[in-house]
């Protein structure tokens, strides 16, 4: 089943964090924009409020939460319920897909990741950006996670471990872009955007469905 309680009954808390932290917000979406593409047809799973399908220019998305998915309807986003483990998309149907701080609260990543394979074209992209467990911000989110009401029953990935679901599910030509080199209370201003990780704690995979 997928962990929607805690964001059906806490939206108001979830947007708070991107007041809170506005330029570890921007951070994301900036390492993010790096690598969209430019085109094609996308969908965002696990498009919680639309705090990135909006700015990014994802015009669709996929929600299992009613209270996250008003919010982002109200941003502009067609909006679909449903799991990243049983897409309603038919198959071929997408030119890329992306995951922001999704795969932490997945029932079965493999699933999930051959579902985005199934509906991507040939050379279709998938995006994944999450915080990375290994990075600084990533052990201090797992060492809290039972006093936090979202990462409670969440499941965290280093970057490895992305790369190889998404290489059992069949993807490759893998990039990195990461970022956020700091807590997110002690930035002033939005990091940089590097090539690679293992530095920064947020990161962005993105691998290709082959011809």
């Amino acid at each position: 089943m997928p962990k929607i309680r805690p964001f059906e009954e806490n939206v108001g808390r979830y947007e708070a964090w991107f007041d809170r932290y506005p330029w570890a917000y921007e951070s994301e979406l900036e390492a993010v924009k790096a690598l969209l593409p430019a085109r094609g047809k996308g969908l965002e799973v696990g498009v919680g409020t639309g705090r990135f399908a909006g700015p990014l220019g994802v015009g669709a998305g996929i929600e299992p939460s009613r209270a996250m998915a008003r919010l982002a309807v109200e941003r502009g986003i067609d909006v679909r319920p449903g799991v990243a483990e049983d897409l309603p998309c038919e198959d071929g149907s997408l030119d890329y897909l992306l995951m922001v701080v999704t795969i932490c609260f997945l029932d079965d990543v493999y699933l999930a990741f051959r579902e985005a394979y199934r509906v991507l074209r040939p050379r279709g992209h998938i995006l994944i950006g999450f915080i990375d467990r290994v990075s600084p911000l990533g052990r201090t989110y797992e060492q809290l996670s039972e006093e936090d009401v979202f990462y409670r029953d969440a499941t965290f990935f280093s970057t490895d471990d992305v790369v190889f679901y998404l290489s059992e599910a069949g993807f490759g030509e893998f990039v990195f872009r990461q970022t956020i080199f700091r807590h997110p209370a002690e930035m002033t201003k939005a990091d940089r955007v590097k090539p690679g990780y293992g530095e920064g704690s947020f990161v962005v995979v993105r691998g290709a469905k082959p011809r």
